[in-house]
């Protein structure tokens, strides 16, 4: 049976979420207030040995890594409308402009959706957009030809933008989607005069100048590291991250965030000796700045210890907001959604709704397939914005925007779930739920494509791998230690397989672009295919696509059965 004493566990976990201490995570805020922190810069260095001094103190080791970064700082602006200045602010990879700025017929094109691009001559044009800055649509612009981007800001406040569609840093292969246009961001109510003007047939004169500072930099990553008692050479670990740098003083995003992760750090760490895993906290920079550049990077330089040695990916982001009551949007994966919403209702009497993570916050390890909860965990009645309070990337963005009594919640779900990953006999990786979700989805296949198309082994497949995972979870339940370290390693080869194909469109090795993706993207050419007419050219080739991405999931699926028989049979075996 397990060596754990029952409800030793629960009551230890209680005790240390209900030991997290508001005054320690606002000392941390009052601290995080007095530097603005841009990726490579002094202030960020000075904080982040602030951060490194607690750790320490905790009884962490560290060391910061330097590293290259492709980082882009956006500078003055200047947008001019018949020769009258406009307030406005220019954009993280927006095109710096050449003297003089940049001038062109001014087109509306709505918000910048893929209609609203198609089949309209927009090179040399300025493009006026609806909606805050985005990958997506400089993507567009800068494929249409456009020189400029003119964007409205829903409300009275601009927002700071990261607007590269390239994760991590440009390669070789896709230094060519760095856009190549001028982008520049203008108040609602100016943005509507300009809306009008065009209605009535107008042309008004628009020139647009940004000064933005991009090129190749030194930048920092913070690591620190507290490995479990009795650790070996190949000690599985927690990765506990969230990004450093900010835009202005960015007292929420991210100094709140970099708060929890030390209060997790010194509640966890005081109680090491219950840990079965390590706990590694890595603060990125250029995150804002370089469109996840830090956690790209480190995971391309450490694939193999990751691969190897990592069991999960927790990241947080701008916790503790006033007025950020909504927790239930959180994203997770399929098989940490038990852990999410058990640590969402327990310490906060929320449900998770069980949204998939999304296409951001530093999630740049599902090549290695490394399973995932949280980013922006907690969130404000929707704004103009969305799911992001009105200060997000403004100036505005200070210490008088943190709630103490939200801070401590949000901080309090993170213990728990940090803690479960770290002290559970076998790690809470639910694949029998993954498999259901990946059943759901060829259910909806099945329907859309009819008898084009053949799913019956796919579904055979996921049906076994949800029946193994089952059989796995009850193994589990009664296992002692040396059952518990091969259910283990058997889930982490599991995720290894599984994990890309949820998340990916393609090499393990290599990063999709930072935009949205569809669930399962692997599986997009049968979508795609389920869309065309039967018999034509585009269906041909969709097959040929479908068959091979229909390869890919089987291959997936069975490397995740194969691992968990292994473990079946030799349990039988006994």
């Amino acid at each position: 049976m397990s060596s754990e004493v029952p409800g030793v566990t629960d009551q230890l976990l209680h005790s240390l979420c209900d030991s997290v201490d508001g005054a320690e995570l606002m000392r941390h805020i009052d601290a995080f207030a007095k530097w603005i922190k841009l990726s490579g810069s002094e202030g960020e260095a000075d904080s982040l040995r602030y951060i490194q001094a607690q750790l320490v103190a905790y009884g962490f080791s560290t060391r910061t890594l330097s590293h290259d970064a492709y980082i882009s700082l956006p500078g003055k602006s200047l947008v001019q409308v018949d020769g009258k200045t406009l307030t406005s602010i220019t954009h993280s990879f927006s095109r710096a402009s050449a003297a003089g700025g940049v001038t062109g017929e001014l087109v509306h094109v709505g918000a910048g959706n893929e209609a609203d691009f198609a089949g309209r001559d927009l090179r040399g044009c300025i493009v006026l957009v609806d909606g805050i800055a985005t990958p997506a649509v400089a993507r567009r612009a800068s494929r249409a030809g456009a020189a400029g981007q003119l964007h409205i800001s829903p409300h009275e406040h601009l927002h700071e933008m990261c607007i590269s569609p390239v994760w991590g840093n440009p390669s070789a292969e896709t230094f060519a989607e760095v856009p190549t246009t001028v982008v520049c961001s203008v108040l609602l109510s100016d943005g509507a005069a300009l809306h009008d003007r065009l209605s009535r047939g107008e042309r008004p004169s628009v020139v647009l100048q940004a000064e933005v500072d991009t090129g190749w930099r030194k930048t920092p990553i913070l690591v620190a590291e507290l490995d479990a008692p009795r650790a070996g050479d190949e000690a599985p670990f927690v990765l506990f991250s969230g990004h450093h740098d900010t835009w202005y003083y960015g007292v929420m995003d991210n100094g709140s965030a970099n708060a929890t992760m030390l209060e997790v750090a010194r509640l966890c760490g005081a109680q090491r000796g219950r840990w079965r895993r390590g706990l590694r906290l890595c603060f990125w920079s250029g995150h804002s700045h370089g469109r996840y550049s830090g956690s790209t990077w480190y995971v391309d330089e450490h694939w193999d210890e990751l691969d190897r040695c990592c069991v999960a990916h927790i990241n947080v982001d701008s916790t503790g907001a006033d007025g950020a009551d909504i927790l239930g949007n959180v994203g997770s994966m399929s098989e940490l959604r038990a852990l999410a919403a058990e640590a969402i209702q327990e310490q906060a009497g929320q449900q998770l709704a069980g949204k998939r993570m999304s296409r951001g916050a530093d999630q740049s390890f599902n090549g290695v397939g490394l399973p995932a909860i949280f980013g922006d965990l907690s969130e404000p009645v929707p704004t103009p914005v969305g799911a992001h309070c009105w200060w997000w990337h403004t100036p505005d963005d200070l210490a008088d925007k943190i709630s103490e009594k939200n801070l401590v919640r949000d901080t309090r779900i993170y213990v728990h779930a940090v803690w479960r990953l770290l002290t559970d006999p076998v790690l809470p990786l639910d694949y029998a739920a993954y498999a259901r979700d990946l059943l759901a989805e060829l259910d909806a296949l099945r329907k859309a494509l009819g008898q084009r198309f053949q799913l019956d082994s796919l579904e055979a497949s996921a049906t076994s791998l949800r029946n193994n995972a089952a059989r796995l979870a009850s193994l589990a339940a009664a296992a002692d230690d040396l059952d518990a370290a091969r259910i283990n390693r058997a889930l982490m080869k599991m995720s290894r397989a599984l994990v890309p194909v949820d998340y990916t469109s393609g090499d393990r090795f290599a990063h999709d672009p930072a935009l949205a993706q569809p669930a399962w993207s692997t599986l997009q050419p049968l979508r795609e295919l389920a869309a065309t007419t039967p018999g034509s050219d585009a269906a041909q080739l969709l097959t040929v696509s479908a068959i091979r991405a229909r390869n890919r999931v089987m291959h997936a699926l069975r490397q995740a059965i194969e691992a968990a028989d292994a473990v079946l049979a030799e349990a039988g075996s006994r």
